[in-house]
């Protein structure tokens, strides 16, 4: 028995008190990106087709037929990415990780027998990890801005559901970043839904106001239907897909090529 007062204290990253002080806040944040890139790098996986859409539409609900057709979409993407010659996973669909269209998409790849991925965030009172999410591709994010990171970082297109104040902040950002030249390659982007995204969003009316040029509507386009968002997709993505993918994180690539 050792004598009173020589036990030791346990080391700082062993700390739950620690861990979750504000003094390591840097650490957690740290930790969001690091285990990500690890287990993608474990996965194998090269890049992604994000899929956003709000997590209230259900099935049997008033906008059930973007539920339906979310599934349908991402069982014909991945069903098609399966059968690109590649060493790894290219366009796995990642999604937020939640319910109604990021449900439907996880399920449309699990459907399909492929692998997909779900960015979940944690929320006090909603946004529980649907169970279509392939079990080593499932994470759990604190801090929304490195979510998003990763939701950007690993896409290689994007496909919009109708959704709300979540799906608004995800396509913004992706557009602020195409719009800008932060990315070293062109993302497709499809608004799926016409009428809904024209209905709630007048871009017509940002070029008229001068907020927008004319040009910037060229970063998306619209679809209606599965069929056509794949054949949009596979239009953008398959002169790509022959070649190798690209170094993975900057840093380190995934054995993708």
């Amino acid at each position: 028995m050792k004598p009173p007062g020589q036990e030791r204290p346990p080391l700082a990253y062993e700390s739950q008190e620690f861990l979750e002080s504000d003094a390591a806040r840097p650490l957690r944040i740290l930790a969001e990106y690091l285990e990500p890139m690890e287990q993608f790098r474990l996965q194998r996986v090269c890049d992604t087709i994000a899929f956003f859409g709000s997590a209230r539409i259900v099935p049997d609900g008033p906008l059930g037929r973007y539920y339906a057709e979310a599934r349908e979409l991402a069982r014909l993407v991945t069903a098609w990415a399966m059968g690109l010659p590649s060493n790894g996973h290219r366009y796995i669909v990642c999604t937020g990780g939640g319910g109604g269209i990021m449900e439907a998409a996880n399920r449309g790849a699990s459907d399909a027998g492929g692998k997909s991925i779900g960015l979940n965030i944690s929320l006090p009172h909603e946004q529980r990890p649907n169970p279509y999410i392939t079990k080593e591709l499932r994470f759990e994010f604190r801090y929304f801005f490195m979510r998003k990171l990763w939701f950007a970082h690993m896409a290689r297109a994007l496909v919009v559901f109708p959704g709300g104040f979540g799906t608004l902040d995800e396509l913004s950002e992706i557009l602020t970043l195409a719009q800008t030249d932060k990315f070293d390659r062109r993302i497709p982007v499809l608004l799926y839904g016409s009428g809904f995204w024209n209905d709630v969003i007048d871009f017509d009316a940002l070029v008229r106001y001068g907020v927008l040029g004319r040009s910037d509507l060229d970063l998306f386009r619209f679809a209606d239907d599965p069929e056509t968002a794949l054949r949009l997709l596979r239009a953008e993505l398959e002169p790509v897909s022959a070649t190798p993918a690209p170094a993975f994180a900057r840093s380190r690539a995934p054995h993708c090529d």
